[in-house]
């Protein structure tokens, strides 16, 4: 009997015991854990795949049927669309692994200087709207108003040398965007490479490049393969830079195809829109278990053992300011160019090339708009509170829900891991499709208001926050649950008192990060906003479409600046928690 309590206390969440029952706070957690996860996930899915399948008009009910598909797939340009897809996020996956790679081989593995500065900076365009930079090229490298163009023109006498509104300039906005993301998979593959293996071939005769190729690179192919991967799919379910760059191109991919049929047609076409965006989910949920492979395998490649070890960097000697210069020049292309054309605009009374003359009349009046105008109030209230709550609901549930994946054994715990990862795959034009089915025959009062765009936030980026608390619940002991237990404390006592305080760190991570994601949304918003409920993504966007260029520009650097805010913040008390 005593060896039994022993075990019992040794593995106290190993699973809820029978005769606990339904009431057993372990088993209420679970299955509360469970309902809720299945509702976020499932049934926009289910309700996305009976509208593709539905005669129905939204929020009526119909007959089942195959004549969506048939349309999309009997259309011509159906095949131009997936082409064009593939071609776009193919291409800005590509170039942003190219641009990843050189950074992170800079930074991490040689003595260029301002390294460390470098690091740091690489990652500050994650804390940008991607619908601002995507704004910022066309300030840059529009054919007729570009600063680039304007500054070929006068050095060259070439006139409109850079067209923005292309393939190759979707591509190539898009592959910026995607840069730090790539950055920060690469990086951390190469920092945590044992460095005797390269100085074993150096030995051996082997020269830095032979090095490089034979054993650098084959080391961190799985890394790169998975920020590969992982990339082709943000591009290809990226709305933001094609909402500003591939319609008026009349470039069409994915996600502006969905937007054409359920926004911009009249009378707009749920039934097709849901059929597209069944494809498209269908297509990245592919790329994602692609990505989860070469994520798996990046432990078969593991050189890094309990020994410590210091990674050693590559003397480029005279080469090195070289290096220096190529990251800078790729900052410059990613950071730099953007931030420095938006804040230009927002200073400009209205625009116009930014030239020292032009600068001459420079004014606060567009910063003085967004201050005093209701409709930008009323929207940084709205994207401030879907920040607050949105970022506290999910992290909370993000919380239960490591929890019970890693800290205990009980039954379709694997079940939660999965609900969690459909949600990771689902596009955010696909899901806001999704929603709308979903909720527009719900009685409650959550569709065209503020709620639906809660509800939309927390079932899309709930993945974000769960990986963040997940890295840190792992290096919880459980000798500090068992030492609760034996002191009398139950499941919700034990949460309280050892696990959430202990969590501190990792939660205030993730929080912040889904505040800053939240605040600068835009894919999903504007699907599934009201006129009652207009966050700042949608916001922006029409602004560019109004031509309120300056306001638009003063508004992008104070969602900016708020988000770096809160970034430094957080990662302060981080530190101190």
């Amino acid at each position: 009997m005593v060896r039994g309590a022993a075990q019992a206390v040794r593995h106290p969440v190993a699973a809820a015991s029978p005769a606990s029952g339904w009431r057993d706070p372990l088993t209420l957690t679970v299955l509360g854990v469970a309902a809720v996860l299945a509702f976020l996930a499932l049934y926009p899915t289910a309700m996305l795949l009976y509208g593709s399948l539905s005669t129905a008009e939204l929020g009526q009910p119909g007959e089942l049927t195959l004549a969506n598909y048939v349309t999309a797939y009997t259309d011509p340009q159906t095949y131009r669309l997936l082409a064009d897809s593939f071609l776009f996020a193919a291409g800005a996956s590509v170039l942003s692994l190219v641009l990843a790679v050189t950074l992170a081989w800079i930074t991490v593995r040689t003595n260029a200087p301002l390294r460390g500065l470098i690091e740091l900076i690489a990652i500050v365009p994650n804390i940008f709207p991607p619908l601002l930079i995507a704004i910022a090229w066309t300030l840059l490298a529009s054919p007729s108003v570009g600063l680039l163009n304007a500054l070929i023109q006068s050095v060259s006498g070439v006139e409109k040398a850079l067209d923005i509104y292309s393939m190759a300039g979707l591509v190539f906005v898009e592959g910026l965007i995607l840069t730090p993301l790539a950055f920060l998979i690469v990086s951390a593959a190469l920092r945590g490479m044992d460095p005797s293996l390269e100085e074993s071939a150096r030995m051996l005769g082997s020269s830095q490049w032979r090095v490089m190729r034979t054993v650098t690179l084959p080391l961190v192919r799985p890394a790169i393969l998975a920020a590969l991967t992982l990339n082709f799919v943000r591009a290809l379910e990226s709305f933001d830079t094609p909402a500003i760059i591939a319609l008026p191109a009349r470039i069409e991919v994915f996600t502006t195809k969905i937007y054409r049929e359920a926004l911009a047609a009249y009378p707009p076409d749920y039934n097709l829109a849901a059929t597209y965006g069944v494809s498209l989910l269908v297509i990245a949920l592919v790329f994602v278990y692609l990505y989860q492979h070469f994520t798996s395998r990046v432990e078969m490649f593991a050189t890094v053992t309990g020994k410590g070890y210091r990674p050693g960097t590559i003397d480029l000697g005279r080469w090195r300011f070289a290096a220096a210069g190529i990251a800078v020049a790729i900052l410059a292309l990613i950071v730099a160019l953007p931030v420095l054309v938006l804040f230009l605009t927002s200073l400009l009374p209205y625009y116009q090339v930014p030239t020292l003359q032009s600068l001459a009349s420079a004014t606060l009046k567009h910063y003085v708009y967004i201050f005093t105008n209701d409709r930008v109030y009323s929207a940084l209230g709205t994207s401030l509170f879907l920040a607050v709550a949105g970022a506290t609901i999910a992290m909370g549930l993000a919380a239960l829900t490591a929890y019970i994946t890693v800290k205990t054994r009980v039954r379709g715990r694997g079940l939660l891991e999965a609900l969690t990862f459909l949600p990771w795959a689902f596009p955010s034009t696909a899901l806001a499709i999704g929603l709308l089915w979903a909720y527009v025959r719900l009685p409650l009062p959550i569709y065209a208001t503020v709620w639906i765009l809660l509800i939309a936030y927390v079932t899309r980026f709930l993945p974000y926050g769960l990986r963040s608390v997940t890295s840190t619940i792992v290096q919880i002991h459980r000798e500090l649950e068992e030492a609760s237990r034996a002191a009398g404390g139950g499941f919700v006592t034990t949460l309280r008192r050892i696990v959430f305080p202990l969590l501190r760190p990792g939660l205030i991570a993730g929080w912040i990060l889904l505040a800053t994601i939240f605040m600068r949304e835009f894919s999903l918003s504007l699907f599934l906003y009201s006129p009652s409920s207009e966050p700042v993504g949608p916001l922006l966007y029409f602004m560019w479409l109004d031509g309120l260029t300056g306001p638009l520009a003063a508004l992008g650097m104070l969602v900016s600046a708020v988000s770096a805010i809160l970034v430094l913040v957080a990662s302060r008390y981080s530190r101190l928690a």
